[in-house]
């Protein structure tokens, strides 16, 4: 019997967009690890978007694809906070307070990215809740590319960021106002990327990005946070 190649591959494009995202990631391990960072932290927003978009027009979601890109975003997302976090703390003074804050911070969001993950795998868990594992990064590269500009400090916005992330991460309620999740089509997803991509390469474009992402997700967890306090608690 003929093996349907034609289907299989159709089938398992998205999948194959998810793995595309993470197998890269081991540069992250080479000598030139550190300047590898943002380019995959690029490459892998880009594919787990394809990935989605892929399983949605073509109509091939499914449960193991489903399983498969939150392992995939599990992985290269806890792996891109530590690596994030392990190259803002080299280029401080070896066992200071802000290098330790910043290892314990990226820890703390590292297991918040790992809870949400496995949140998600529960299919009767409500969906939609929180903000995803890729707005962290999305800001993790924001605050990279700021502190290479010389905008501003990495560390501390760091300890700040992941902190505020993990707790936006694991909200029970939506945060509606986020970008990425405002943009639906095809082409503003593609632009939400071009976006990104303009702040790596044009300087002038990155403070722009970076205080809409991050002023649309305050905004979001502000509101989320007041939600979460007029809910009535269980059992009333």
């Amino acid at each position: 019997m003929r093996f349907p190649f034609g289907s299989f591959m159709h089938r398992n494009l998205a999948n194959g967009l998810s793995l595309l995202g993470v197998l890269p990631l081991g540069m992250l391990l080479t000598e030139s690890g550190r300047e590898s960072l943002i380019p995959l932290i690029l490459w892998n927003n880009l594919m787990d978007d394809l990935d989605g978009m892929a399983a949605s027009r073509l109509q091939i979601r499914s449960r193991f694809g489903a399983i498969l890109d939150n392992v995939c975003d599990g992985f290269s997302h806890t792996l891109f906070v530590m690596m994030a976090a392990a190259q803002v703390a080299s280029g401080m003074e070896q066992h200071s307070v802000m290098s330790f804050g910043v290892m314990a911070a990226a820890a703390v969001a590292a297991a918040a990215v790992l809870l949400r993950i496995v949140s998600r795998l529960d299919p009767d868990r409500p969906t939609g809740t929180g903000s995803p594992t890729n707005e962290l990064i999305r800001h993790v590269l924001f605050v990279l590319l700021l502190s290479d500009q010389g905008v501003l400090p990495a560390g501390p916005f760091l300890v700040i960021l992941f902190p505020l992330h993990a707790v936006s991460m694991l909200l029970p309620v939506e945060m509606p106002w986020l970008i990425r999740k405002r943009a639906q089509s095809a082409g503003s997803v593609l632009l939400v990327n071009v976006v990104l991509v303009a702040a790596w390469l044009a300087p002038a474009v990155t403070a722009v990005a970076a205080a809409a992402f991050a002023g649309t997700w305050l905004a979001s967890l502000l509101r989320a946070l007041m939600n979460v306090r007029g809910r009535p608690a269980r059992g009333q």
